[in-house]
């Protein structure tokens, strides 16, 4: 790209943002707690590429893609390609401003065979990473486990199905707390359980694609959509607690971080003011969000799951349900949109399963047949509020614990462009309901946005786009060029009135160097 050209892109750029519905006057980062962390997001098959380099053995995502299970054929063997890319990126995270950045370890990178031998080319790029983040003062959020099993634990045993798993994962995160400890104080142990549970094995658009009739969304071969979510789930809750567990007793006095668990959340609108629908609306927040926080608060699962679910829903031991009890120091959300609820409470009657779990599958929700209420999209999809509404009902439901916002951004159609006017007005609009939440009392503690740069985007591929960043996916150098919404954002963490004085960014120079 020439200068000229760039010069004008970047004009361009600072025209939009100077145009943008002002903001400063009730959204500014001063209004947040002192040590509030504003950063960034993305996940190791997604972003790192180099999928069979360097001793990388293929997870379920390897095998799902390369099967063409995805909507563009796309596969994230090359992604973003972060693994030889990171110096880079990391530059453009320091110059965005980013306090921290939230990454995952591929499993099957660090640990080819899922149990046993470290392999050392893996444990150096993580080092490298960590070490580059450092060096430039941001922090480094480390996600254990983002829905990239290893295939050879999957073929082995069956994965989340198995309470072998739970040994494994443990050994696989105490390697992590072990190398990577002394310089990462803040883990995620495992990413959203409640769609691993509703979308790899309930309506089987997520590998392994375990899924039974009528409930698939695919043409399963194999699975049980009305035990197998719970089972899965049940482990992937003892996976969790037996790690934290370890960290509390062997890592956390001496590296003094801090370990969560994450979970994604809607926030449920009932579609009438009748009795019916909002009892619908609470059962299906008992679903999709108590399923995963009230074992972790109380011990137990939600009454109203126990009562309808009966003994498909596995039942903690009095020991297990001490070592879930409190086995977070933080809550981690994912939350992008809301959804509106009605009841369906006589589908029981003939519909053995207990949730919709079509709601995650295409972001537009298909009749439910269950007693948990039929989902239905909003007329308006981006809905602000509803994370201000999901913040309160955690702090009077739950406790009010600290809760770290790990997804949350804007990434709808296949246009997305540099120009990303609407994804600033998202992000901007979300920031500011968590700012509401947060003065009514939530907890909150900090706010990554989803994504960091573009990306392979699950069930989409490449056909959707999050990132601050423009990935040129056509470009044999995968080009990163700073949206609208990179250049807000770092004015919104610089302190900065929005537009103003992009050239300390450098974007001039390192775009072109990049040409």
């Amino acid at each position: 790209m020439r200068k000229e050209s760039l010069a004008l892109l970047t004009t361009l750029l600072l025209l939009l943002l100077l145009l943008l519905p002002s903001t400063e006057s009730k959204l500014s980062r001063d209004d947040f707690p002192p040590g509030f962390i504003f950063g960034a997001g993305t996940s190791a098959y997604q972003v790192e590429g180099a999928a069979a380099k360097d001793g990388r053995t293929p997870s379920l995502w390897d095998t799902y893609t390369h099967a063409g299970r995805m909507l563009d054929n796309s596969t994230g063997d090359v992604a973003s390609d972060q693994y030889h890319k990171y110096k880079e990126d990391v530059k453009l995270m320091a110059d965005t401003g980013l306090d921290s950045y939230r990454f995952s370890i591929s499993w099957s990178r660090l640990i080819p065979n899922g149990r046993g031998a470290i392999n050392l080319k893996g444990l150096a790029y993580y080092n490298n990473l960590i070490d580059e983040l450092l060096k430039y003062g941001i922090k480094p959020h480390v996600t254990i486990y983002h829905l990239d099993f290893p295939q050879a634990l999957e073929d082995e045993y069956g994965g989340w199905l198995s309470q072998k798993i739970v040994e494994d994962f443990t050994a696989f995160a105490d390697v992590c707390f072990r190398e990577f400890g002394d310089r990462v104080s803040q883990w995620t142990t495992i990413v959203e359980p409640n769609i691993i549970g509703m979308a790899s094995y309930d309506n089987g658009v997520f590998p392994p694609n375990r899924c039974s009739k009528p409930f698939g969304l695919l043409n399963c071969t194999v699975g049980d959509s009305t035990t197998e979510p719970y089972i899965a789930t049940h482990n992937l809750l003892l996976s969790h607690a037996s790690v934290v567990s370890l960290y509390r007793t062997k890592y956390q006095a001496i590296q003094n971080g801090r370990i969560g668990l994450n979970v994604y959340s809607f926030w449920c609108y009932p579609m009438t003011n009748s009795r019916l629908d909002f009892q619908a609306t609470q059962r299906s927040l008992d679903f999709l969000i108590g399923w995963i926080i009230s074992p972790l608060v109380f011990g137990d699962y939600p009454k109203i799951m126990k009562k309808i679910v009966r003994s498909r829903l596995p039942s903690f031991t009095e020991e297990q349900s001490e070592q879930v009890k409190g086995s977070f120091d933080f809550i981690g959300l994912n939350h992008y949109q809301s959804i509106w609820v009605k009841d369906n409470s006589n589908a029981s009657k003939t519909a053995p399963r207990d949730f919709n779990a079509d709601l995650f599958a295409k972001f537009s929700f298909s009749k439910n047949d269950t007693p948990s209420g039929q989902l239905i999209p909003a007329d308006v999809p981006i809905d602000p509020d509803g994370l201000q509404h999901m913040l309160e009902y955690i702090r009077d439901a739950y406790g009010n614990p600290p809760v770290y916002i790990e997804e949350n951004g804007y990434g709808y159609g296949t246009n997305d462009t540099i120009y990303d006017v609407e994804r600033v007005n998202y992000l901007s609009a979300f920031i500011s309901s968590m700012l509401d939440g947060i003065r009514k009392g939530a907890n909150v503690k900090g706010y990554y946005v989803w994504s960091f740069l573009d990306v392979f985007e699950f069930l989409a591929g490449f056909q959707s786009r999050f990132g601050l960043y423009y990935v040129d996916f056509k470009d044999e150098n995968l080009r990163r060029q700073p949206k609208l919404s990179a250049l807000w954002y770092s004015d919104f963490l610089k302190k900065k009135k929005t537009g103003t004085n992009i050239n300390r960014m450098g974007l001039h120079e390192r775009s072109h160097s990049q040409q």
